[in-house]
């Protein structure tokens, strides 16, 4: 993040209203600052750009890293990850409670990858929702 300009930075901050566009997390309340995430990776030549920019938790972009793509363990073909840019969340999964239900080899994948319904990630969302801080609440 330190070499995108900090009016791209801040645009991409208030696109996703300060949430982590892969899983929803919303950066209020937690100790890390989130990052810039480039969708499409610098090492694949993705761009710094308003258009291959999202907003993701700290666990999301280091999961991600430089991936674009992940075995989807239901058909066992390689599948696309979640590209805030270009997709469309609720096509991909939808809530079950505090839970990220995967719906497309692109949500299965995704959510494997990013370890969407980790232990972790479900306690925070639980605080999240109480809060009224998570997309659920």
């Amino acid at each position: 993040m330190s070499d995108t300009p900090r009016l791209l930075v801040d645009l991409v901050i208030e696109r996703f209203q300060n949430r982590c566009e892969y899983c929803g997390l919303s950066q209020e309340g937690q100790e890390a600052t989130f990052h810039v995430d480039h969708v499409i990776p610098r090492a694949a030549d993705g761009p710094t750009t308003e258009g291959n920019l999202a907003l993701a938790c700290v666990s999301c972009s280091l999961r991600k890293g430089v991936r674009m793509t992940g075995i989807d363990e239901e058909t066992g073909t390689i599948a696309k990850l979640f590209n805030p840019r270009t997709m469309l969340w609720t096509e991909h999964f939808r809530w079950n409670g505090v839970r990220v239900v995967p719906l497309t080899p692109v949500g299965r994948t995704s959510a494997l990858v990013l370890s969407l319904n980790r232990p972790v990630i479900l306690s925070i969302r639980r605080e999240e929702v109480e809060r009224g801080r998570h997309p659920l609440g």
